[in-house]
């Protein structure tokens, strides 16, 4: 008979069979386990809570279909905040349950955020008489693009009428922000993707309250109200009559013989946002140095407008030597600072990335008031808790992604880029300024390489671009920027009240001309600008993921990070890319062409080409004429031929029907095909009404079908499709196609000549 401790040997000689990283799994869990304590300790658990916010809000904007019951998840997240509370004396469960709560609480505020927003949208396609106070107005190379909240719209009900449209004018001179116009204009609904998981304009304009997008037909005439404009609107339009006044001041003092000269029109935009004035080939060389994030009003105006307020406003109180000794000098330069950034903000237009900035900025000057160091993650996720409760949708923004991003990295990786460590104790005036130099390069290149690196998977999924030589950008130009740029622009807003701002103004042009140049000079390298296919939002996950793990935690746990970025970076550096493209209104595609490039079929947006273009990886412009080699086209419409031997057909004439339908394998139409189309895939009116935006990839298993909406799905920013049902015709008789020629597509007419604009 066996002893009591027979089946004790049995089992421990099995476990030391097992795999040996079996037998490490006790060893990993001591270590996770003393890591979480580390970091319970410190206290850096708290940045996790923002991340589980924002899951839950990300979770609601990308998966909830349809209207959400707001007490559920509110209720949901209260409850388990009240548990935390109940169990707080257990070392794990309070965290992940308040973790848990913050998810339906960010759940439940982009539900909220997203009803409160709520206001008709154009389902089709308007053109008609319309009237509306002119709210917004931006000045462009021709014309002007105006934001004009509607009063009347033809004979549009209320139920159905936008509050507010964004139309494009050629002839911008005489109007101003506040006037009321009346104009006949052509609207369209807010364009969705160019293709599935691509930028959804629809939902941007959504939550900004913009129901319709277009452009004003004729002149717009301005009349007098029939009533008074509500006060908001006054106040905003004021406030933007102001900003198009300094706009021009700030141009006008750096124009040449010929007018505005581009070193205008950039210094405008980096004071009051305004953008419009700079043509694209600037645009272009800013982008390619990678700088052109100085030119949106973000982060770094914010936090340069800040710093010079409460440099200036701590050097001038401490001049008093009584003052300075009775009074707590850098607390009220930083109180000065907030309401100097706070102004700036509003000046600037109060756009969604100046806000969030402004936001950031408030947090980390608060925390000097109340004695706490200013840049930490811990501020950095009360900031981004402040700004994910007041706007949810920026988080699939990349403006939001990028520069959280990039503060975060830049905290983590600070003590490393101080500057300290080049900085020796009892050296000389000529080391220690040695010393400062060699820090302030080292610091600059430094915080540069790491705001790239921590960017770049945002940057690369969004805009399907790389800059390599960003570094070189950033590290010449940046110094500019700080030393002259900035300040110029805070003394020349303090000087614009006097009249005494124009030489000012010139000398921050001077700066902002060296800028330009060097940014054309770097363009004018080989493979400045690199154009990398799109990878999925899987990659993104794994990589943003790995970003967190590296930055948040303090203890070992942070090397955790690394399996996810690494699949992340396996996963991008190898996307599927899709062998055709078709447009949601199916009056173009894009096919996989002999040469592996692909191939224009019809007549597409120019937008939406584009976009094709980027997320193929394809650098050519949408205007190159190679674009249409391989394509045989007639009046009736054109046929390609992809890869395993796919022919796909585009129908502009009902007329190709029957002949395409019974020899290729994929139709594609803006026409409704008929019944008996035996064509394997047809994507045409209907489907695409339906389906959006549509890609196909033709592999060995199958054709892969992609789409930007499913049918029936429920979607605040997409309002229900129109689709126009033909009276009844006779069957069309096959018409034999004429020889193929050269592409040239006729003009469609009518209903078919919808496009859609550039968001």
């Amino acid at each position: 008979m066996a002893g009591p401790g027979a089946g004790t040997g049995l089992l421990v000689r099995g476990f030391r069979a097992l795999p040996a990283p079996v037998l490490l799994l006790p060893a990993l869990g001591s270590w996770f386990s003393a890591g979480l304590a580390t970091e319970a300790a410190q206290r850096r658990l708290f940045p996790w809570l923002a991340v589980a916010f924002g899951a839950g809000a990300l979770l609601f904007l990308t998966v909830a279909d349809g209207p959400v019951f707001l007490a559920a998840p509110l209720g949901t997240g209260a409850a388990l905040a009240g548990a935390a509370v109940a169990l707080r004396a257990r070392a794990v469960a309070p965290a992940l349950l308040l973790a848990l709560s913050f998810v339906f609480l960010g759940f439940g505020a982009a539900a909220y955020r997203t009803a409160s927003v709520a206001a008709p949208a154009l389902a089709r396609t308007v053109i008609a008489p319309l009237h509306g106070f002119v709210e917004a107005l931006e000045e462009r190379e021709e014309g002007a693009r105006l934001v004009v909240r509607v009063v009347r719209l033809g004979e549009m009900p209320v139920s159905e009428r936008p509050a507010r449209v964004r139309v494009s004018y050629r002839r911008a001179d005489g109007l101003k922000p506040g006037d009321y116009i009346e104009a006949k204009a052509r609207l369209l609904p807010p364009p969705e993707p160019a293709r599935p998981g691509g930028y959804d304009f629809a939902r941007d304009a959504y939550f900004r309250g913009i129901g319709a997008v277009g452009s004003l037909l004729g002149q717009a005439a301005v009349k007098p109200p029939p009533e008074p404009a509500p006060l908001g609107l006054r106040l905003a339009a004021g406030l933007d009559e102001a900003r198009n006044a300094l706009t021009r001041r700030i141009a006008e003092s750096n124009g040449g013989q010929d007018g505005i000269t581009q070193a205008g029109a950039v210094a405008a935009a980096l004071v009051t946002g305004k953008r419009g004035l700079i043509d694209q080939p600037t645009n272009d060389a800013l982008r390619a140095a990678g700088i052109y994030h100085v030119v949106s009003i973000s982060g770094l105006h914010m936090v340069l407008a800040a710093g010079v307020v409460f440099w200036l406003a701590r050097a001038l109180l401490a001049l008093g030597a009584g003052l300075a000794l009775a009074w707590p000098i850098k607390k009220i330069a930083a109180a000065l600072a907030m309401v100097g950034v706070t102004g700036y903000c509003a000046f600037s237009g109060w756009d969604l990335a100046a806000e969030r900035s402004l936001v950031m900025t408030l947090v980390m000057l608060g925390a000097i008031l109340v004695d706490r160091p200013a840049l930490s993650l811990r501020n950095l996720a009360l900031a981004a808790l402040i700004s994910l409760a007041r706007e949810p949708e920026e988080l699939l923004g990349p403006s939001f992604q990028m520069s959280f991003g990039a503060v975060a990295g830049l905290i983590a990786c600070a003590r490393l880029i101080d500057g300290r460590l080049w900085n020796p104790e009892g050296a000389g005036p000529i080391t220690r300024a040695l010393a400062w130099c060699l820090a302030t390069v080292v610091g600059t290149l430094a915080t540069t390489l790491v705001a790239q690196v921590a960017t770049a998977p945002f940057a690369t999924y969004h805009f399907q671009t790389v800059q390599p030589f960003g570094l070189v950008g950033n590290a010449l130009t940046l110094p500019l920027v700080s030393l002259v740029v900035m300040p110029s622009a805070v003394l020349g807003i303090l000087a614009y009240p006097f009249a005494l701002d124009r030489p000012v103004w010139w000398a921050m042009g001077l700066a902002v001309r060296g800028m330009i140049e060097i940014s054309a000079w770097i363009q004018g390298f080989d493979r400045a600008t690199l154009v990398l296919p799109a990878f999925g939002p899987g990659a993104l996950g794994l990589m943003t993921l790995a970003l967190l793990l590296l930055v948040l935690p303090v203890s070992g746990l942070r090397w955790l990070g690394l399996a996810p970025g690494l699949l992340g970076l396996a996963l991008a550096g190898a996307p599927e890319r899709r062998d055709l493209y078709v447009d949601r209104e199916g009056g173009g595609a894009a096919l996989r062409g002999a040469d592996g490039r692909l191939v224009v079929l019809g007549r597409p947006p120019a937008f939406v080409l584009e976009q094709w273009l980027k997320a193929d990886g394809d650098g050519r412009s949408r205007d190159d004429p190679g674009l249409k080699a391989g394509a045989r086209c007639d009046k009736l419409g054109c046929v390609g031929h992809g890869p395993r031997d796919v022919s796909v057909a585009l129908v502009r004439d009902k007329r190709a029907f029957p002949e395409d339908c019974a020899r290729a394998t994929v139709v594609v139409s803006r026409l409704e095909a008929p019944p008996g189309c035996a064509a394997a895939h047809i994507l045409d009116r209907k489907f695409l009404a339906a389906h959006g935006a549509t890609t196909l990839r033709f592999t060995a298993e199958g054709v892969r079908v992609e789409t930007a909406k499913r049918p029936g799905e429920t979607r605040p920013w997409r309002p229900a499709p129109v689709v126009k049902v033909p009276a009844p015709a006779p069957p069309a008789a096959l018409v034999p196609r004429v020889a193929p020629q050269p592409m040239q597509p006729a003009a469609p007419e009518g209903e078919e000549a919808e496009g859609q604009g550039e968001p």
